[in-house]
């Protein structure tokens, strides 16, 4: 395929896909600004005028960017995992493993799409912030940079828990068994410097930590962590996962009967 042709695939596969959480927009986006905006009345207001400031400032900015990254990260995942696992169930992902289309153009619309929903929910949760406290923008680049990387990082890992499902009970074991625990311990709710050893030291081995850190200072300018030793480690693991998407779409032994 010629590079205009290689366009046209990826450009068809991400329509697909936005189109698809597009016209179930009552499934896919507003679940998550309910959810969000439960968080913000409950953690932001009513127990964060209690618990008053954290790393100098005030409970509900504080949490604001962990939730902004907590939609983000879990919505890449959940659409590319539902999306790409149901075009395995039905066997139309073989019609596209056999055509012409080369596997990272098929990988690169999946992830495009998982990116496009993340990049959406991340939109409406932060304007939903802005209802709660103010969010001053420290640092644009690193805020999209980290955004971007997060979002591409769980699409990926959706592609591969869905290559791997064999139900569609299986896409969920991830989110509830793996994902929610990590995302919770992830330091979305609380500075990890209140923690006393050894737990402070196991939760910089938790990658979501330094990734709601990383956008927390993108933001507001305040982090546990070393926001360059984060940007390494995302871009790490995107680029291993992207070899290991790779590597199952060209063997396709869990995608072709």
């Amino acid at each position: 395929m010629n590079l205009m042709q290689q366009w046209v695939a990826f450009n068809s596969i991400l329509s697909k896909e936005v189109r698809r959480f597009t016209r179930i927009w009552v499934q896919t986006l507003l679940p998550p600004v309910i959810t969000m905006t439960l968080y913000f009345v409950i953690f932001g207001k009513l127990i964060g005028s209690r618990i008053g400031e954290m790393n100098g400032l005030n409970y509900a900015q504080f949490v604001a960017p962990g939730l902004i990254m907590m939609a983000v990260l879990t919505n890449a995942y959940s659409n590319v995992v539902s999306s790409f696992y149901s075009a395995k169930f039905q066997r139309s992902i073989e019609e596209l493993l056999v055509s012409p289309t080369p596997n990272y153009i098929i990988l690169l619309g999946y992830v495009a799409g998982g990116v496009a929903r993340a990049l959406v929910i991340g939109v409406l949760v932060t304007l939903l912030a802005l209802l709660f406290t103010d969010l001053p923008l420290y640092h644009w680049g690193i805020t999209l940079v980290f955004v971007l990387l997060t979002a591409t990082l769980f699409s990926l890992a959706g592609l591969i828990n869905a290559v791997y499902a064999n139900s569609f009970d299986d896409i969920s074991i991830v989110p509830t068994f793996i994902l929610t625990p990590l995302t919770y311990f992830g330091g979305v709710f609380y500075s990890v410097s209140l923690l006393p050893e050894p737990w402070q030291s196991i939760s910089y081995f938790n990658p979501i930590l330094h990734m709601v850190n990383a956008f927390r200072y993108g933001m507001l300018g305040v982090s546990d962590v070393s926001v360059v030793w984060a940007f390494a480690g995302v871009l790490l693991g995107v680029v291993v996962l992207f070899r290991v998407c790779l590597y199952l779409l060209k063997h396709g032994k869990r995608l072709r009967s």
